[in-house]
């Protein structure tokens, strides 16, 4: 089997040898700026609206369960639909998906700004979840049709995850600043005139492409994609939120069932959903399985080291929003480098030298102390990011890449799902194992005599002693906060030195398993060994 270093679609100039990739010109990079717009917002939604919930809670009035559906729906629709619609952008056009969905995202961004009920909210929030499924892997498969050159589409991902970092970092502090000076709807509003501006311009810069050969969707298909995909990305948060319970487990072993019955059928069909042949090549199934893993590692540090930030530093959301900026300025570099290196050196080695990188920085977290350490934190925190961009940006190019030209919508979204699920079990997994550690720890050094349910409260969670330190007289709640810090800092560490570990690990598979990917430079197909 033939596994091209960079693209298994090659032309030929004369029998036998492989033609030059043509370069992309300026059309083609105005395009990609286009194409970061919509990347760069659907970040920013996913990040802008925690700092506005004090806000439309007070204005709004949702419950605890309604709170909860405002913050998780969003993530909900969007990790439940990106394999149909990468799917249907395959059928139906990219470019044509790319402009329903942006029109579809900003009505409900209108919407949602002005809603008028808890459950207006939620169901508008559902919708933008949906019409931001159809924005990710409608733009990563027109990169891979803008830029065939294999350096220029390296580069051209790098950009495109950069875009997405950047809305992640930018989010709280454009938040802020609106919320300053508008009503918390405003948040929602900044999407509108992106999209306006993408529905204008994408006409002219950028190129139609679908599969003319490809039948009707499978209806039965898409239903079991989405009771596959929805029950376990709900079952990983749930963990994630209340620890270890039979009702969420039992919901991701349903997912994982209805998953086995949707691959069955997809082996069957003679145009499926999903083209489970695709994981035949080595470097595609690969590359998910480490974008997996990173997310796992990436995703619980990240949920510990902003927890740090605010509620044992003491930062407000905004100053913990411009210390982060560092760790995407890093995340960034590594990206932007990495197409660079692989000109000449194996994807493979390139891959696991970031992670290396990686592990030294986590490790670094791991002394991270309950005080006097920010430092070390927010150094620790780029290390690791940075080492983590290469990461990213090259797994995501070999799966586009190794997947047939026809199929790069459906391969597009498979990278996407499997970076959402990587940072879900992430959060839950090694939110997991932090808490643990934090409930072991934060009892040893509590004030006795306490309330039982204050006691509780504090046993459970940092934010829950920070309430309950409210409700404590000052040398009492100074105490108790002092030994929830350091326990929570304790679960900090933990989680550091298990990513270090599997980090190390996830750089050895990546070595062993894309060594036969070849570097972009030399010209030549790289072949399974």
């Amino acid at each position: 089997m033939i596994i091209l270093s960079q693209s298994t679609h090659e032309h030929y100039d004369s029998p036998g040898t492989p033609a030059a990739p043509p370069q992309a010109g300026s059309k083609q990079w105005i395009g990609l700026a286009v194409l970061a717009l919509p990347t760069l917002l659907l970040a920013l939604d996913i990040s802008v609206l925690y700092i506005a919930l004090p806000h439309l809670g007070a204005d709004l009035n949702p419950g605890s369960s309604q709170m909860l559906w405002i913050m998780d729906i969003y993530g909900f629709m969007i990790a439940g639909f990106l394999v149909t619609m990468g799917t249907l952008g395959d059928r139906i056009g990219r470019r044509k998906l790319l402009m329903i969905g942006a029109s579809c995202f900003g009505i409900a961004s209108i919407l949602a700004a002005f809603s008028v009920s808890a459950e207006m909210l939620i169901v508008t929030r559902a919708l933008l979840g949906i019409a931001g499924a159809t924005l990710m892997p409608s733009t990563l498969s027109l990169i891979s049709n803008m830029f065939r050159n294999p350096n220029q589409r390296s580069v051209a991902i790098g950009v495109w995850m950069s875009c997405f970092m950047v809305g992640t970092i930018i989010g709280p502090l454009v938040g802020g600043i609106m919320l300053e000076f508008f009503w918390w709807g405003s948040v929602f509003l900044l999407g509108v005139p992106v999209m306006v501006l993408l529905l204008v311009l994408a006409p002219f810069l950028l190129p139609e492409y679908r599969d003319t050969q490809a039948g009707r969707i499978d209806l039965v298909s898409v239903v079991l994609s989405l009771i596959t995909m929805l029950p376990i990305i709900y079952g990983i948060k749930e963990l994630a939120k209340y620890g270890w319970q039979i009702l969420p487990v039992a919901t991701i072993v349903t997912g994982l069932l209805f998953g086995l019955l949707f691959v069955r059928r997809q082996r069957k069909l003679t145009d499926p959903l999903v083209d489970v042949s695709l994981f035949r090549n080595s470097a595609f199934g690969a590359s998910l399985g480490i974008m997996l893993l990173g997310g796992i590692s990436m995703g619980g540090v990240f949920l510990f080291v902003t927890q740090y930030l605010q509620m044992v530093e003491g930062l407000s959301p905004l100053r913990a929003g411009l210390w982060l900026i560092p760790q995407a300025l890093g995340m960034i570099a590594g990206s932007m480098l990495a197409p660079a290196l692989t000109r000449h050196i194996r994807p493979a080695y390139v891959i696991a030298g970031g992670l290396l990188i990686a592990a030294i920085g986590l490790l670094m977290l791991t002394q991270v102390e309950a005080a006097g350490s920010l430092a070390l934190l927010v150094t620790g925190f780029v290390i690791a990011s940075f080492g983590f961009g290469p990461q990213g940006v090259l797994v995501t190019d070999l799966v586009v890449s190794s997947a047939p030209p026809e199929k790069t919508g459906s391969a597009s979204a498979m990278s996407e799902t499997s970076a959402e699920l990587g940072m879900a079990l992430g959060v839950a997994v090694m939110g997991s194992i932090g808490t643990a550690v934090y409930r072991a720890q934060v009892g040893e050094n509590m004030p006795q005599g306490l309330p039982g349910d204050i006691s509780e409260a504090a046993r459970d969670t940092l934010a829950g002693a920070w309430n309950a330190a409210e409700h404590l007289p000052q040398d009492v709640g100074t105490q108790l906060l002092g030994s929830a810090q350091s326990a929570f800092t304790d679960g900090l560490n933990t989680v550091a030195g298990v990513g270090t570990v599997c980090v190390i690990v996830f750089a050895l598979l990546a070595v062993f398993l894309l060594k036969q990917v070849r570097p972009a430079g030399d010209g030549q197909p790289a072949r399974d060994a």
